[in-house]
């Protein structure tokens, strides 16, 4: 995989979580541990991009 490719494959998981995290905390009882989760995992991805340059 080339790096305009992982680049893209990270944006779009980025993408993804941010829907996951909208829908969870649309939620009349929102998980507030699924929540930190997925913002974890986004937090990670947005450094990875960063550290390549992309963002």
């Amino acid at each position: 995989m080339g790096k305009s490719e992982r680049v893209d494959a990270l944006l779009t998981r980025h993408h993804n979580l941010e829907d996951l995290i909208e829908a969870e905390e649309k939620k009349s009882l929102p998980d507030d541990t699924t929540i930190h989760d997925l913002k974890k995992q986004k937090l990670k991805i947005k450094d990875e991009l960063h550290s390549m340059g992309a963002a």
